[in-house]
Formats: C-alpha cells, sequence, structure tokens
C-alpha cells in the first residue's frame, strides 16, 4: 500500500510539473511574440524620426488630410512622393496603435517595396498608397498568427495573391493588424497581443475580426486597409469605427488563407473612410494580374459604368429581421436613409428577409459547428483561450452524448426562450446528415433570390449591428450579428456606410429599449451599447452576388445624402 501511494504521489507531482512546464513554454512563446512586435515598433520608430529629421517641413496633417482619391492623384502627378506618404503614414500608426494596440507587427520590408515602387516605370492605381492588412492575410516573412499560440512557428514563405497584386499596383503594405483569437469573435482580442480598443472611445471595442484594421484606419494611421469577412468581419469593425467596408461576393477577390472549407465561404475586401477609396481598390484589385495569379477569380474587370450611374435605383429596405432587435439608433438610422433615398428619386419597397431564425439556428451556425467544435477545439491545443471566446469554448467542449441530449431537451423551446446557441450544441451526425445541411443552405439562397426578384429590386438597405459594444460584451452576444451574418451565408456583396452619430436622445429611447421578449440576452445587448453617445451609426447595403459595383453605388449614394444632411 505504501509503494502504491507513493507512486500515486509521485505520479500527480510529474503531472503538476509537466503542467508548470508546459504553461511556462506557451508563456515564453508569447513573450517572445510580444518582444519581436516590440522591437520592430522601436525600430520603425527610429526610422521615422531619421526622416523627420532629414526633412522637418513635412506637412504631415495636410497629407493625412486627403482622401484616398485626391492623395493618388498627386502621387500621379508626382506633387507628393511615395517617400514622404509612407513616413507619414507610418509616423501617425505608431501614434495610434500606442493609443489603440490595433498593430500586430509593422512590415519592415515596406523599405524595399519603397524602392521599387520608386522605380516602377508604369505607375499602377495605387502607385506610393500605404496599405495595411489583417493579421492572416499572407506576407512573405511574417507569420499568420490569428492570435494562436501554434501559429507563432514558420512565418510565410511568398505573398498571397492578393498582396502580390497591391504590389504590382504600386501599393506598399506596411503594417499588419491585430485580430481577435482564432478570428472568431467581433471583440478585438487575443492573449498573445491583446485587446484594441476603439479610437473614439476606449471604453468600447473596435469591432472583429477585422478590429485592428478599423481602429488603424479610424484613427488616420493608414488610409486604405484589406480585411475578411466569414460572418461580419469587415462590416461590424466598420459599423463600430465609422467606416465604411464592403464585403464582396466570396471569389470576386483571391483568397488563397488556410481554412476549413464550409459552404459559408470567406471574402477579402476593402476597408477605408469613403466609398470611392472602396472602388478605387477593387478597380485596383480586380486586374490582369489577379486574374492570372488566381484563375479561380472570375475574369471579371470593375465595371466603372454600374458604379458612376445616376439612375434611379428600386430599393428593399428592412430596420429588423426580427431575429435580434437592433438598438433603436440603428433603425433610426435606416429609416432616415430611406427617407433621404425617396426624396432623391430613388423607389423604396419594403422587403422582409423569410425565415431569420432558421437561417441562424440551423444553417450559420450549424456550418461552422457540424462536428460540434472538436476541429475549432483542436487549434487551441497548446495555447490559452481567450476570455471573450470562453463562452463558445465551453459550448463545445460538453460531451457529444450530452450535446445531443441539450440539443433534444432545449429544440422545443429555442424559440421562445431564445436559446441562440443550441445550435452550437447540435451537430451534424453523419456525412449524409452534413450533405442534406449544404443542401438546404442552397434552398435557402434559391428561396431568397426568389423573394428579391418578385419585388424587382435593384439592392437592399438594412440595419447592421451597432453602436459599438463596450469591451467584453461581443463575447457574450456571438448572435447578435444576424444583420451581417446573413449575407454570408447568402454569399451577397455587402458594405457598411457611416449615416449618423448616438444623439442623447437615442441614449434616452434605449432606456426603454425591451428588444424581442426583454430577456436577459436583450438586457445584456442594452448594457453592451450603452454610453455610445457621439460615436457612429451605419446602415447596410446589399447587391445580388458578383454585383459589387451596384452594392458600391447603393453605398455612394447613402454617403452623398447623409453628408449633405
Amino acid at each position: 500500500p505504501s509503494a502504491v501511494l507513493v507512486l500515486l504521489c509521485g505520479s500527480a507531482a510529474a503531472v503538476v510539473v509537466w503542467k508548470w512546464l508546459s504553461k511556462r513554454q506557451i508563456e515564453k512563446k508569447m513573450e517572445e511574440a510580444r518582444k519581436t512586435r516590440d522591437e520592430g515598433v522601436k525600430k520603425m520608430a527610429k526610422i521615422v524620426q531619421q526622416f523627420r529629421e532629414q526633412i522637418p517641413s513635412v506637412q504631415t496633417d495636410a497629407i493625412l488630410s486627403l482622401p484616398l482619391l485626391e492623395l493618388a492623384g498627386r502621387l500621379q502627378e508626382g506633387s507628393l512622393s511615395p517617400r514622404t506618404v509612407l513616413y507619414t503614414y507610418l509616423e501617425k500608426a505608431l501614434e495610434v496603435t500606442q493609443q489603440t494596440n490595433c498593430l500586430r507587427h509593422f512590415i519592415p520590408e515596406c523599405e524595399e517595396q519603397l524602392q521599387k515602387v520608386e522605380q516602377q516605370k508604369e505607375k499602377g492605381l495605387l502607385y506610393g498608397i500605404p496599405v495595411s492588412i489583417k493579421d492572416h492575410i499572407g506576407h512573405k516573412g511574417h507569420l499568420l498568427t490569428c492570435g494562436l499560440v501554434h501559429c507563432l512557428g514558420t512565418p510565410v514563405q511568398d505573398d498571397s495573391v492578393l498582396v502580390k497584386v497591391l504590389k504590382k499596383q504600386g501599393a506598399i503594405p506596411f503594417a499588419m493588424t491585430n485580430v481577435p483569437q482564432t478570428l472568431f469573435c467581433y471583440d478585438c482580442s487575443n492573449p498573445i497581443f491583446g485587446k484594441t480598443l476603439n479610437p473614439f472611445n476606449h471604453q468600447k471595442s473596435s469591432g472583429g475580426s477585422s478590429g485592428g484594421e478599423g481602429a488603424l484606419i479610424a484613427a488616420g494611421g493608414s488610409i486604405l486597409g484589406i480585411g475578411s469577412d466569414s460572418g461580419g468581419s469587415i462590416r461590424l469593425p466598420s459599423s463600430f469605427c465609422g467606416l465604411c467596408g464592403l464585403k464582396p461576393t466570396a471569389q470576386r477577390l483571391s483568397v488563397d488563407i488556410c481554412s476549413h472549407p464550409t459552404p459559408v465561404s470567406c471574402a477579402l475586401g476593402p476597408m477605408a473612410r469613403d466609398v470611392d477609396s472602396l472602388a478605387l481598390c477593387m478597380k485596383a484589385l480586380l486586374c490582369q494580374e489577379m486574374f492570372q495569379l488566381d484563375p479561380t477569380v472570375p475574369p471579371m474587370p470593375f465595371n466603372e459604368e454600374v458604379y458612376s450611374s445616376s439612375a434611379p435605383l428600386r430599393v428593399g429596405y428592412y430596420d429588423t429581421d426580427g431575429y435580434f432587435p437592433l438598438p433603436p439608433c440603428m433603425r433610426r438610422a435606416v429609416q432616415e436613409t430611406r427617407v433621404a433615398l425617396q426624396a432623391a428619386g430613388h423607389q423604396l419597397v419594403p422587403f422582409s428577409p423569410p425565415r431569420i431564425h432558421y437561417v441562424m439556428n440551423e444553417l450559420f451556425l450549424k456550418t461552422f459547428f457540424a462536428d460540434g467544435g472538436r476541429a475549432w477545439l483542436d487549434v487551441f491545443t497548446g495555447g490559452i483561450v481567450d476570455p471573450c471566446l470562453k463562452p463558445q469554448v465551453i459550448y463545445c467542449k460538453i460531451p457529444r452524448l450530452g450535446k445531443k441530449l441539450l440539443a433534444l431537451i432545449l429544440k422545443p423551446l429555442q424559440f421562445l426562450l431564445k436559446l441562440k446557441n443550441v445550435a452550437m450544441i447540435s451537430t451534424c451526425r453523419s456525412v449524409k446528415e452534413m450533405w442534406n445541411h449544404h443542401h438546404q443552405i442552397e434552398v435557402y439562397r434559391t428561396e431568397f433570390i426568389s423573394r428579391w426578384r418578385e419585388l424587382q429590386l435593384d439592392v437592399v438597405l438594412c440595419p447592421v449591428l451597432g453602436p459599438a459594444f463596450t469591451t467584453g460584451y461581443p463575447g457574450k452576444l456571438l448572435t447578435a450579428i444576424s444583420s451581417t451574418m446573413l449575407y454570408n451565408v447568402l454569399n451577397f456583396p455587402a458594405g457598411v456606410v457611416p449615416v449618423s452619430t448616438v444623439t442623447e436622445a437615442d441614449e434616452e429611447e434605449l432606456k426603454l429599449y425591451q428588444g424581442c421578449c426583454g430577456d436577459p440576452w436583450d438586457q445584456v445587448l442594452k448594457k453592451a451599447v450603452a454610453g455610445a453617445v457621439g460615436l457612429p451609426v451605419a446602415v447596410q447595403c446589399v447587391a445580388l452576388p458578383w454585383q459589387e459595383e451596384l452594392c458600391l453605388r447603393l453605398m455612394k449614394e447613402v454617403e452623398t445624402l447623409s453628408r449633405e444632411k
């Protein structure tokens, strides 16, 4: 007995020591990653300081205030140099990231790209434009971390297609921006590089998963950024930070990033301060270089005629999808925009998206958690889970039998109690069931397009989640993003445009907000958006697949009308 006791005690001690060593190794990897980032920041600060000493007369504020189209024109004509513009934005990005923690890493190779750009005989559409890119968009020599410890090993061996095309068009990628862990949260936080804050209010989130891009561009540290979107990851940061952002149809732009194949695809797209900037970026990217490097991208150049058209549009609209009622200010934004569009000569038609509860609970969440979340849980191996993801991780760790029982018990009560995470604990039980799930998504797309066609719509105006949540709340309200998730399931191009700000009257009306049932989820949403006076309020514009130019056309019209107002 004593020998057995000694053996058990020894085994327990060994387990404790092993766990301690594993944790220490994880912490060491994270410390090294942060040290590398901090050293890069110091090096870039030194380079910028040297430039300022060489050319002290640079009018920084004047350069930073230029819209992208005007800046591009000045660079093309030679009245501004790519060198001056790059170092001006590097200096501003250093300032912004100190305030918001929006950068994951500077790209030191931007100086090499600058030299190549200066020697280019043919100036591309983005000649000399500094561009920031999201953490998981491949740039040679840099990591794609997604906020995960196990991704801190091997740098990318080659530029992604999108980065190659940017460089071909004369752009200078200069920074990689922070993201939430696994990209599956709209609070921009991970245990390696920390939390990114909203530049307008540091108590608020910058959104996610392209939250680093949102904060950097909104605060003036970048004039053009590239994000990705598989559930709202371009549109939510754009809404929270007062930017314009476009989620194109998946595969309109090359997407050579690692992800599990699903019927709801990820799309890369631009983020900027105005709609014309998005249009210029799309025009630059949709070129022969893109089509040659990635033959899976349809060879469809940007249609300037559609974007520049002034013909009246037939616009469908709704201010709630009936699934997760949004705060009063977001519904106000849709109604005010509807009135402005109607006064401008466009035809507005009430539209109601079909079966949103079914889309959210069965189609979207079940797409990502078809295996009960096992593949997703695997990426946390040898790492630490960020607090914003812990509720989802807890759901996914429920044993398979427990998930089946819970799904069986809770499904009849799902609508009544608004148990919006039932789909996360429900799984596809067979390959046949998974194929049927894929088929149901296609059936729904057909149904949605049929309703669109019946009303003879050109585009749709609808709400987007906002205003910016207080940090920590997005992880508690995963399915509050039904307004954006819908158009990922449908694979429609969708963009966000800021049209207003939260007023004192909105804040007073929020006190009366009951949501759907006045239940705990509605109360959490109410707390999440409180204290947002002065923060941006946006709307969402949508078109049918492959009609990005038409989507941008509506966005431009909305932007023009809101600025006139």
